[in-house]
C-alpha cells in the first residue's frame, strides 16, 4: 500500500500538492489547521473539493488523464477540520506544510503538527522564504524535517527545491528525493539560503524586465516576446551554466565587462568564479573543463542531441517550419 501524504493547510499549495499525489495513486490528507467555527470549516471544505475538482478537470481538457479517472483521483484527497489533525498526522508518512508565508504562525503550526504527528512522518516546509533551520527549533524530530519548495502550479511544475537544515538527517532528505522522482518530479537539492535556487535567479530576470519597460528599452510585449522566444526557449534546453560552458565562460567575462563599462551598472559584474575560471582553464566545451566535465564526452554527438532538442522545442511551440524546396 502507498503511503498517506498529509498535507498542513488547506490553500493553494496543499490543494496543489494533494493533486499531485492523488494524480499519482496516493492517498491524501488535507488538514485545515486554522480554528474556524463547523460551518465556516464546511464552506472552505467544499471550495478546496471544487477547486480541486476543476483542477483535474483541467489536466483532463489537456489531455493529461483521462475524463473517467477525474472521480477517482479527486476521491483519493480527504480533508479534515484541525479538530481531526491528532487522528490524521501519525497516519501520515510525508507531512508538507503549506501555511502562510509568517513566521510566529509556521512555528507554531510545525511544532503543534511535530508533536501530534509523532517521530513517525518526514515533515517538510514548503517555504521558500524562511529558512529550514530558522523553523527547525520549533519541531519535535529536526532529523526528520527539512524545507521542500514547489513551484506553483504544483501540478505542472516538474521542479522541486529540497533544502535540508543543519539537524536534518541525510536519510530523511534520501527518502525525500526517491519519494519525489518516484511521482515524476525533479528534486534538486541546495543550502539552507535565502532564496533557494529559482528564487534568487527568477528575482533578477523579473526585476530587469520591469527595469527596462521603466527605461524605454522595449514595450512590455515585446520584452516578453524576447523572453519566451530567446531567453526562455534555450534556458528550457541548456541550463544556464551549461549555456555558459557552451558558448565560454571568456564570452560572459567579456560581454559583462562591455555592460558594466556601457551602462554604468556594477551589477552587470561577472562573479569572481567566471575569472578564476579563465585562469584555470575551464572555459567550457572548447577547454573540456567549465562548471560541468566534458572529458569522455563526444561533444559533436552531445551538441546534436541538445540542437534536437530545440527542435522539439520549435515544434512544441508551433514555430519549426519545413524548408523551401
Amino acid at each position: 500500500m502507498k503511503p498517506v501524504i498529509g498535507c498542513l493547510g488547506a490553500g493553494r499549495m496543499g490543494r496543489g500538492i494533494a493533486v499531485v499525489f492523488a494524480f499519482a495513486g496516493y492517498r491524501v490528507v488535507v488538514i485545515d489547521f486554522k480554528e474556524r467555527e463547523a460551518s465556516a470549516f464546511e464552506a472552505l471544505a467544499a471550495d478546496a473539493r471544487a477547486e480541486i475538482r476543476s483542477t483535474l478537470d483541467i489536466l483532463s481538457r489537456i489531455d493529461l488523464l483521462p475524463a473517467g479517472l477525474v472521480s477517482t483521483i479527486a476521491e483519493r484527497i480527504t480533508i479534515v477540520p484541525r479538530q481531526e489533525a491528532a487522528a490524521s498526522l501519525p497516519r501520515c508518512d510525508v507531512i508538507f506544510e503549506g501555511m502562510p508565508e509568517i513566521l510566529e504562525l509556521k512555528q507554531a503550526a510545525l511544532a503543534e503538527a511535530s508533536r501530534l504527528a509523532g517521530e513517525g512522518p518526514i515533515i517538510a516546509s514548503t517555504t521558500s522564504t524562511i529558512l529550514v533551520d530558522d523553523l527547525a527549533g520549533s519541531i519535535e524530530h529536526p532529523s526528520l524535517f527539512l524545507n521542500a519548495h514547489w513551484l506553483n502550479p504544483a501540478f505542472l511544475v516538474p521542479l522541486i527545491e529540497i533544502s535540508p537544515g543543519k539537524l536534518t538527517a541525510p536519510e530523511t532528505t534520501a527518502r525525500m528525493k526517491a519519494l519525489l522522482e518516484g511521482i515524476g518530479k525533479v528534486p534538486v537539492v541546495c543550502a539552507a539560503r535565502p532564496g533557494f535556487i529559482v528564487p534568487r535567479i527568477q528575482t533578477l530576470a523579473m526585476n530587469e524586465a520591469a527595469r527596462m519597460v521603466e527605461e524605454g528599452v522595449a514595450s512590455a510585449e515585446d520584452i516578453d516576446k524576447a523572453v519566451i522566444h530567446g531567453f526562455g526557449f534555450r534556458f528550457a534546453v541548456l541550463g544556464l551554466l551549461e549555456f555558459i560552458d557552451w558558448g565560454g565562460g571568456d564570452i560572459l567575462h567579456h560581454a559583462s565587462r562591455y555592460l558594466v563599462e556601457a551602462l554604468g551598472d556594477g551589477r552587470y559584474a561577472a562573479p569572481p568564479i567566471i575569472a578564476s575560471n579563465m585562469r584555470e582553464g575551464r572555459i567550457g566545451m572548447k577547454t573540456g573543463q567549465g562548471f560541468m566535465n566534458y572529458d569522455g564526452v563526444d561533444q559533436a554527438a552531445y551538441r546534436e542531441q541538445r540542437l534536437a532538442a530545440f527542435v522539439s522545442a520549435l515544434r512544441a511551440m508551433g514555430l519549426a517550419r519545413d524548408p523551401v524546396a
